[in-house]
């Protein structure tokens, strides 16, 4: 299951887990509080 964690690039939420929830995560989450970094790192 995936969850919600934070990216430690940008401070913003991403996800971590299995990666077929993320939509689920996504969801739960305002669009200008979701990372967008390339290559986001969960901390």
């Amino acid at each position: 299951m995936c969850q919600p964690a934070r990216c430690a690039n940008c401070g913003k939420t991403t996800w971590t887990g299995c990666g077929e929830h993320v939509a689920d995560v996504k969801a739960q989450v305002r669009a200008e509080d979701w990372c967008t970094c390339a290559q986001p790192v969960a901390s």
